[in-house]
């Protein structure tokens, strides 16, 4: 079904200065700002009668005519699925995902996802753009996820990420043992032979993944990667990149390396590790009401301990 979606306003002089994009957000705050956007790009939203581009900078007294056709949004189900919730007022919530959990429905994977545990958790969320999912996290990888309960909240922890002011920091066990902490700055997009991979890519986006030692071993290593980016598996393509892929990876991380004369148990973990060994340990933000600085800690889940205590175990006993 489509609808129309029709309002005025005028440009006040405490806006002037301002780009369109953002002061469309502050005059037609009952839209997201990345819809306001696309109606902009699509001569839907005019300035003064006329189609100009989200960056303009307005002078005030300009008038906003907003004219457009929208398909309403697909609807998801609510379903009665357990939430690990660390953190809730009333803007945001903040979500420790579990692996095999996909973030939001596509194909392949209709439901049973975080977004339709949300829509459950918080029925008013049916309103919002993505149920207030601010970002993502792959289906395997596990931790902390923000997400909004206003469009106010929203468009403020977005802009944050975009920004790069939130602090996003992994815990990630690597094939390899680095001798010193880095940085990995190199541009990614689409894989040019398989759209299930992204790789650096010189027509990519930029990307910048920061890293350091926690505890090396025989033949793997503990990593902390701090994200100043957020392209879509970011930490398994730039690690993969610099010879030090993840631990249980299916796309990135090639074959298992077993050190020598590890024992049967060790070597069963390595061949059988369910997923990429990444989770994100820790999320940092400005909280989009209050402006207070919030930060969240989300302990390793079970079979990244055993991961780290095996192969701790194995270090220690052939020193």
């Amino acid at each position: 079904m489509t609808r129309t979606v029709e309002a005025r306003a005028r440009v006040p002089e405490a806006l002037a200065g301002t780009r369109l994009d953002r002061a469309a957000a502050e005059l037609f705050h009952d839209h997201s700002r990345e819809r306001l956007k696309a109606w902009i790009k699509r001569g839907e939203l005019t300035v003064d009668g006329a189609q100009t581009r989200p960056r303009a900078r307005l002078h005030g007294e300009e008038t906003l005519v907003l004219d457009a056709v929208v398909e309403d949004e697909q609807r998801f189900v609510a379903q009665d699925i357990p939430l690990d919730v660390i953190f809730e007022d009333d803007h945001l919530l903040i979500v420790n995902k579990p692996a095999g959990m996909v973030v939001h429905p596509a194909a392949g994977n209709p439901d049973g996802t975080l977004l339709n545990a949300l829509l459950h958790h918080h029925p008013p969320l049916a309103e919002m753009p993505r149920a207030g999912i601010v970002h993502r996290l792959d289906k395997d990888t596990t931790g902390l996820l923000m997400v909004a309960k206003t469009l106010a909240a929203q468009t403020a922890l977005v802009e944050q990420l975009q920004a790069r002011t939130v602090s996003r920091e992994y815990d990630a066990v690597v094939i390899g043992t680095p001798v010193a902490g880095g940085k990995v700055d190199a541009p990614i997009g689409r894989h040019p032979g398989d759209r299930k991979r992204q790789a650096v890519n010189a027509s990519g986006k930029p990307a910048v993944t920061h890293f350091r030692l926690v505890e090396r071993f025989r033949a793997h290593t503990h990593l902390r990667c701090t994200l100043e980016t957020g392209r879509t598996h970011q930490i398994r393509v730039h690690m993969a990149h610099a010879r030090y892929p993840l631990v249980g990876d299916p796309l990135y991380g090639g074959r298992p390396r077993l050190p020598p004369r590890a024992s049967d148990t060790l070597k069963e973990i390595l061949r059988e590790f369910p997923r990429q060994a990444l989770h994100a340990r820790r999320l940092s933000f400005d909280h989009p009401h209050s402006g207070q600085t919030l930060t969240f800690r989300a302990p390793l889940p079970d079979n990244l301990l055993m991961l780290i205590d095996f192969l701790r175990e194995d270090h220690e006993m052939m020193r």
